[in-house]
């Protein structure tokens, strides 16, 4: 499982994140996108557990939680969808 943060401070750090999420367990990777052409951190990130039972007590305790001034929305990521149709690639002819 992926935990998605969001409402992130544009101060945020992966360090700092990896700071908070550290208190539920171990921490395999924090991903903070930035915005393609101003290179600025985009206001989330996505965090992944060693451990999905960690996971589930960080999202639990850490959704709407204060953090660097900000009210933090931490949920399950959901999957991203490929916004390519199988259609497009052939032509709408089918």
């Amino acid at each position: 499982m992926t935990i998605y943060v969001g409402n992130l401070s544009y101060q945020a750090t992966e360090a700092d994140l990896k700071s908070v999420f550290a208190d539920y367990g171990e921490v395999k990777r924090v991903v903070l996108p930035t915005d393609r052409e101003t290179g600025r951190l985009r206001g989330f990130a996505f965090v992944d557990m060693m451990d999905d039972s960690q996971e589930d007590k960080a999202v639990t305790e850490l959704d709407g939680a204060e953090w660097m001034g900000r009210q933090l929305r931490v949920n399950k990521a959901k999957p991203r969808e490929d916004n390519r149709r199988e259609d497009n690639r052939r032509g709408s002819w089918g």
